[in-house]
């Protein structure tokens, strides 16, 4: 590093991790990033694995649960009553079709229906009139057109709209003069066939994140979670992370810590797991006994797959596969650059929010998932990530310009899952470095400390990335 670009650093590294040296975050020296049920496996189903540490009588559950995960559903009424009762409005029909090989979807091209990006849709209204629908979404949602845009639909009825996507492109110069080309997405909603879109409509594009490690973030203590929160910043680090709150269909419970979702909306994986069902597949649980087609859309005129469409037989399976994907193991971490980045990921102030390491606490009836020291690099808290990452869309506490901090273990392999795989939300970043470059708000300091590095040592921290 020459003179100029130390001093540099120098200037900046206290506005990204103020009194925290690197030495207060730690550096992983085992690679079993998921703990002891970590896998070696890293080629392209490398995210489809049990955990290596899963008891043998527990493989048939998980090879179940992957069935119902996998496979298609069908139109009710069918032979394969099992799995029957998609629609009458969805869009995919299984979660793989979102979760490819379990891992990241991906924006679609001109002609091709978006299977495994979707929007998200609320409007702004009176909190006092809307007041269940706050309580039990965290949003009000969308006259007619519910809580997310259904693209695709049964024989008989209609896709609610057709959604486009274009690119905006713009430049971001580094500190040494290159010039890195970033993308952001605009999305029209077209064709709405229920009745014109409502004015004020919120939308928010979300792609499907990867399945690993599921289980063992539900395993983080939550008062391992909470020491981490600073909605004030009274340490003066520039990071202000705070835990969502949020509606758990359990218990009938307000205010639970919320760990799941791109904004942290979900208390747990079966939570998450049966509202997807509803959102994405239009079949019912008991969890999530109302789909999102709403009384105007009439779709009860249809046959469905049963009062409930996922017995709790089958969404306990669906529970356990998701919450036993494991994690894989760390790669090259005896690589110099590697070594080299991961103390450049700490000093630029990146782990404030991606915190490195957790040892999870007891589950009941899974000692695989118990007691396990993991190195996730989340802190499953909201942080503000500043405008250009902005969708201005509330859910539960989190505004429209707070995110919840996502795990980066098994982020390397990430394009050998699913090569038209991209980063952040809406995959809009389609290397790592667009991804840090698109960071803003809480992560400003950090983005700038990665512009302020020559070309070597950005090279080092991706690598360090990649090896995760």
């Amino acid at each position: 590093m020459n003179m100029l670009r130390s001093g540099l650093l120098a200037l900046m590294l206290p506005l990204a991790s103020s009194s925290l040296a690197q030495t207060d975050y730690p550096i992983q020296t085992n690679p079993k990033s998921g703990g002891e049920g970590s896998v070696a496996q890293s080629d392209h189903n490398a995210y489809s694995l049990p955990q290596a540490n899963l008891a043998m009588s527990e493989r048939l559950n998980f090879s179940v649960g992957n069935s119902f995960f996998r496979n298609p559903w069908v139109i009710a009424p069918a032979s394969t009553d099992a799995r029957d009762g998609l629609g009458p409005l969805f869009n995919t029909n299984s979660c793989q079709g979102c979760h490819i090989k379990d891992g990241r979807g991906h924006p679609h091209e001109p002609g091709e229906p978006p299977v495994s990006i979707f929007l998200r849709l609320a409007v702004l209204g009176d909190p006092d009139e809307n007041a269940e629908a706050i309580r039990q979404h965290g949003f009000i949602p969308a006259p007619v057109y519910g809580t997310q845009l259904q693209t695709a639909a049964i024989p008989g009825m209609e896709p609610e709209a057709d959604l486009l996507l274009e690119w905006k492109e713009r430049e971001e110069k580094l500190a040494d003069g290159t010039v890195v080309k970033l993308r952001e997405p605009v999305f029209t909603i077209e064709n709405p066939r229920y009745g014109p879109l409502p004015e004020g409509l919120l939308t928010s594009p979300r792609v499907a994140p990867p399945m690993i490690g599921l289980g063992l973030l539900e395993a983080i203590p939550e008062e391992d979670i909470l020491a981490a929160e600073d909605p004030d910043d009274r340490d003066g680090n520039g990071i202000s992370g705070r835990a969502n709150r949020v509606w758990d269909k359990a218990t009938k419970t307000s205010g639970v810590l919320g760990r799941f979702g791109l904004k942290a909306a979900e208390p747990n994986v079966m939570q998450q797991s049966m509202g997807a069902f509803a959102g994405d597949m239009g079949l019912t649980s008991t969890l999530a006994p109302h789909t999102d087609c709403t009384p105007e859309q009439g779709c009860e005129r249809f046959p469905n797959g049963g009062d409930i469409e996922v017995s709790d037989k089958i969404a306990n399976f669906v529970g356990f596969y998701a919450s036993s994907l494991a994690v894989p193991e760390r790669r090259d971490m005896d690589d110099m650059d590697v070594q080299k980045g991961a103390k450049l990921f700490n000093e630029a102030g990146c782990a404030a929010c991606h915190t490195p390491r957790y040892v999870t606490g007891q589950v009941n009836g899974r000692p695989d998932l118990s007691g396990q020291e993991i190195w996730p690099y989340t802190d499953l808290l909201l942080h503000d990530m500043g405008p250009g990452l902005a969708d201005n869309r509330p859910e539960f506490i989190a505004n429209g310009q707070e995110w919840r901090t996502a795990p980066l273990w098994g982020v390397g392999l990430a394009q050998l899952i699913n090569p038209r795989a991209g980063f952040l939300h809406d995959s809009r970043a389609r290397t790592l470095e667009e991804a840090i470059l698109w960071h803003g708000g809480e992560a400003q300091a950090a983005k700038e400390v990665y512009r302020a590095l020559d070309a070597q040592q950005r090279a080092t921290l991706i690598r360090f990335l990649e090896s995760l």
